[in-house]
């Protein structure tokens, strides 16, 4: 998949994977960028408007699934595999990677929110491109 040429001034050029996954300042962003991704999702399978917040051991057990704890240095707490998911998907969506409404119908259609974050974690993983 093509990446587009930074639509957002504050995005910033990486040259890996690990950059991204690391970026603190990246991770706040996708904090509200997942659990809005999140909140559309569960408010199509209730069919009403819902707010969420997805918990960080989702996140985390999602990016270990996704094959993606390869990429974190050595030593680093559940807390901050979660941070690199949330890098991650946000940096996926700023770049053009995954459109919000993909994200979004990945969330839906899966069984259980681990599951779906796995799915989404896989899909940025096999179209990023450095």
């Amino acid at each position: 998949m093509k990446r587009h040429n930074k639509p957002f001034s504050f995005t910033k050029s990486y040259k890996s994977l690990t950059e991204v996954l690391t970026d603190h300042k990246l991770a706040a962003l996708g904090d509200a960028y997942i659990n809005l991704a999140y909140s559309l999702a569960l408010s199509m399978k209730r069919g009403q408007p819902s707010g969420a917040k997805v918990k960080g051991a989702v996140l985390a057990e999602a990016l270990k699934k996704a094959g993606l704890r390869t990429c974190m240095p050595s030593r680093v707490s559940s807390h901050m595999l979660a941070d690199a998911a949330e890098a991650l998907i946000v940096y996926a969506w700023l770049c053009g990677f995954l459109p919000l409404n993909e994200c979004v119908s990945i969330l839906y259609k899966s069984k259980n929110y681990v599951e779906g974050f796995t799915q989404l974690l896989a899909t940025i993983r096999d179209r990023i491109t450095f």
